[in-house]
């Protein structure tokens, strides 16, 4: 009896122990409590069976969409022939499936651009043949009859042709590094307008369209190099090295951008007859179904004008075909998120106050506004023409959710996924199936197999282990909240509180917020929180008793382009109001000491970190700017722009919205962190604005990292930052 008695006080010790385990900053930076996820599911033609890169990265398993289960595996390093990979990046499908680019040596070069090896494997022999010598490479893509791969390679473009030997030819030839590129886009372009391929094939694979980019008139911007650590280089030992590349700043030259088609069969080159002026961009093109057809996509520079235009890419004419303007500015979705088909094209647009769907004839006509109310369109999925049901989600009924819905031509809505929360999906090429990806404020991600009336078929993964891991530990509580400012405006927030939360203690409060254009940072997901782990970073400070928070002010997404569109050519000024308010707001609270409120935040975070704490108030004793913008002439053009236009036209908006010129009016204790090697937001924006500070005789403190860019990570970094943003906190507040 004494033996059982003992083990059981054992057992019950060890139990009150993992109910009482905490999450350490080691274990944010580490991942440990991070949620799994599926990547990479591509979807297959014959609408029954998608593939996925195995956990391994040796096979590419094939499974079936209506079960979930593995039902073959299409390549595998370990059978195929003549492969001497023991695994691989990525890969790349023909659009018959019947040959596979096998991706190997990744090097990213900027936010989505990067170069590799490639290999090409034949589905139906299992053999594997080097690609271009296993040169390295950017954007292969195959043409629509599987015959032919087009690339570029110094920023030219290059065309392989398979049934001629894999016969290589050069279709450009007048690319050089920091003058010309042919079919990848700039700095720029790939930074703001998110993409990093600029060519593609018409349908019938005779021709090849592309986007010429002329940076040689954009001034230039350096960073030095050093030889650092986590990777260091060796070649800067002694003596620093530096980085140049093109970067326009808002008011500058641009990248003068033409269209150019390539014959492939007679080798002409043409220019594509545009009638735009010199400043427009270009930030698509695409080729429909009919080869005599070439969508291109253009904005004027202040990008409140989108014109679709469809040219023959042999005469070289160009017409509108759809028109879209606004009073400020066109998001992003409308042009990338556009689609093709034989006959129609589906568009996004804000026109009416929401982003909603809209159905055109291929040649420009409104057929109707498929989707409308006040809520937004977040996704189109596609539209199953025999059915004449268009798939999307949205977040109608709250902004901070997000459901998978489908609507029939008579505009009768069905919702496909039924939990609440944040869902989203990937449909089967035939619409007949759809995984969905589903997360709410306590459910970590949570991948549904359902066939399109919305049944589940299989649970493709649960995160089980996770919700195991976090049961024993002592995390905060969770919540939302909304509160007026005293401009009758309605905010929406998160907030988490100490597992041993004493109403009728006074608790120190830390907001992070990004608050930029479009952001949601307050949604029903798991992912809420610093690093977007389920709040494990926030946890970590609750435990250390702070109470921490997040609110969506004004200028941010989810809730129509009144309220997101309201900070137009004023960046920053309603957004730093907005986090004082928030201040303000939790210090009426019985359990928050008003006296000690941090705010913090990355990159537009840092921002308005910068922009709240010299806004007058005085309501922050505490703040920490990560990667800051301080003043948006510095900042690239067509991000800039978009929100504030030129300098020249708009003065005091620049003025207004400068931290520069608002630090000395900084007050509470204050840490600038930044990397030196960060391509996005200079460290120019740190040294000028802690220049500022220094002559205005305002101590603050400063951490710089070494080659590290807008993400600061790499080796020990992120652990080191972690623990840096707390420390100043537990020293401040």
């Amino acid at each position: 009896m004494k033996k059982i008695f003992a083990l059981l006080l054992l057992l019950a010790a060890t139990t009150l122990a993992q109910a009482q385990q905490k999450v350490t900053l080691n274990d944010v930076a580490a991942g440990t409590f991070r949620a799994e996820n599926i990547y990479g599911i591509k979807p297959m033609l014959d609408g029954e069976h998608y593939t996925q890169i195995s956990s391994d990265h040796k096979r590419i398993v094939k499974y079936s969409f209506r079960t979930g289960k593995e039902v073959g595996t299409v390549f595998d390093v370990s059978t195929c022939r003549d492969c001497s990979l023991s695994s691989f990046d990525d890969y790349i499908m023909s659009p018959d499936e019947r040959l596979i680019l096998i991706q190997t040596e990744t090097q990213s070069i900027y936010r989505h651009s990067f170069t590799a090896v490639y290999d090409l494997f034949n589905v139906k022999n299992n053999r594997m043949e080097p690609f271009s010598n296993h040169a390295r490479l950017q954007v292969p893509l195959f043409s629509p009859d599987g015959n032919q791969i087009a690339f570029v390679r110094n920023n030219n473009i290059y065309l392989v042709k398979l049934l001629f030997g894999n016969a290589e030819s050069q279709v450009t030839k007048d690319g050089e590094y920091n003058k010309v590129l042919n079919g990848i886009p700039d700095w720029v372009y790939e930074e703001e307008f998110s993409f990093n391929r600029a060519f593609d094939f018409s349908a019938d694979s005779k021709m090849i369209a592309f986007i010429r980019f002329d940076e040689s008139q954009v001034p230039m911007y350096s960073f030095p190099l050093f030889k650092g650590a986590a990777p260091a280089r060796e070649s800067f030992a002694t003596y620093p090295g530096a980085y140049e590349y093109k970067y326009p700043k808002p008011g500058v030259r641009n990248s003068k951008v033409s269209v150019h088609t390539y014959d492939i069969k007679s080798h002409v080159t043409r220019q594509m007859d545009l009638q735009i002026d010199s400043t427009d961009y270009i930030p698509r093109i695409r080729f429909t179904s009919d080869p005599e057809k070439l969508a291109i996509m253009t904005l004027n520079r202040h990008q409140n004008r989108f014109d679709l235009y469809m040219a023959n890419p042999r005469s070289g004419l160009c017409k509108v075909a759809i028109r879209d303007e606004a009073p400020q500015y066109i998001k992003e979705q409308e042009y990338a998120d556009i689609v093709f088909y034989p006959e129609h094209i589906v568009l996004m647009s804000e026109r009416d106050g929401y982003n909603h769907l809209y159905l055109y004839t291929i040649n420009g006509n409104l057929v109707r506004q498929i989707t409308k109310g006040e809520f937004e369109v977040k996704d189109f999925y596609g539209w199953n023409k025999t059915s004449n049901e268009f798939y999307y989600s949205s977040n109608e009924g709250s902004p901070l959710r997000s459901a998978v819905f489908k609507i029939d031509a008579k505009g009768k809505k069905t919702r496909l996924s039924a939990q609440t929360g944040i869902n989203s999906a990937i449909f089967s090429a035939n619409q007949q199936y759809f995984i969905n990806k589903f997360t709410n404020l306590s459910t970590p991600t949570l991948i549904t197999l359902n066939d399109n009336k919305g049944r589940s078929l299989a649970t493709l993964l649960d995160n089980a282990r996770l919700k195991e891991q976090t049961a024993r530990l002592n995390l905060p509580s969770k919540e939302f909240f909304t509160f007026k400012t005293s401009e009758g405006v309605e905010l929406n927030g998160w907030i988490m509180k100490p597992a041993n939360f004493n109403p009728h203690q006074k608790y120190p409060v830390i907001l992070h917020q990004y608050s930029g254009p479009g952001s949601q940072q307050v949604l029903d997901q798991w992912g809420i929180g610093a690093f977007r782990d389920g709040g494990m970073f926030e946890a970590v400070m609750c435990d250390r008793g702070y109470i921490m928070a997040c609110v969506d002010g004004r200028g941010t997404g989810g809730r129509g382009s009144d309220f997101e569109k309201c900070t137009y050519l004023q960046l920053g000024v309603k957004e730093s109001k907005d986090q004082a308010e928030t201040a303000r707001y939790l210090s009426t609270l019985p359990y928050v000491d008003g006296q000690r409120i941090g705010i913090w935040g990355w990159s537009y975070g840092g921002f308005n970190t910068l922009m709240s704490m010299s806004e007058g108030s005085g309501a922050f004793k505490a703040g920490v700017a990560i990667a800051a913008p301080t003043d948006w002439r510095f900042y690239d053009t067509v991000y800039t722009e978009r929100f504030m236009r030129t300098p020249q036209e708009n003065a005091d908006g620049y003025n207004a919205g400068s931290a520069i010129r608002r630090a000395p009016q900084l007050k509470g204790n204050l840490l600038l962190i930044h990397g030196l090697a960060d391509d996005n937001v200079h460290f120019q924006n740190c040294a000028e604005y802690s220049e500022a500070l220094v002559q205005a005789g305002i101590q603050f403190d400063m951490h710089i990292y070494t080659n590290r860019n807008h993400g600061i990570s790499g080796g020990n970094t992120r652990r080191h930052l972690m623990n840096r943003v707390a420390d100043f906190f537990l020293e401040n507040l």
